[in-house]
């Protein structure tokens, strides 16, 4: 239990750091846009929750394709870079500073690093007999 505890002290530091340079990104610069790269990243692992459930079960062998796990997959992954292309689009255009760009990026990435890590420390694996 100690371990599931640092861990859960360490992932929440971790996330506490990135939205913390995300909202200095757009603080220290007047500017709020970079924002929307915590809310592109926080809805990230969304569809790929979502579609992770609909793949063949045990009992049905000739669905052997998961095709919308892969849907999900996709969708996540299109948010994803999404959400480390929008400021580099922002910067280029010179909405944002590139400062800001670089600390948006960084901050989005922690969290959704933080995010995947989390899920995958307190997955619960499938028993045979629930």
């Amino acid at each position: 239990m100690a371990a599931g505890l640092k861990t859960v002290i360490l992932l929440s530091f971790v996330l506490a750091v990135g939205f913390l340079m995300i909202i200095l990104s757009c603080a220290l610069w007047h500017n709020w846009l970079p924002l929307l790269v915590a809310l592109i990243f926080v809805l990230a692992p969304l569809p790929n929750a979502l579609f992770s459930h609909c793949g063949a079960d045990d009992f049905s062998g000739h669905y052997d394709s998961a095709g919308p796990v892969d849907l999900g997959r996709f969708i996540t992954s299109m948010i994803v870079v999404t959400g480390f292309a929008l400021p580099i689009v922002l910067a280029h255009s010179e909405v944002i500073r590139p400062a800001a760009c670089a600390m948006s990026i960084l901050g989005g990435g922690l969290v959704y690093g933080t995010i995947l890590a989390y899920s995958a420390a307190f997955k619960q694996e499938e028993s045979d007999y629930d």
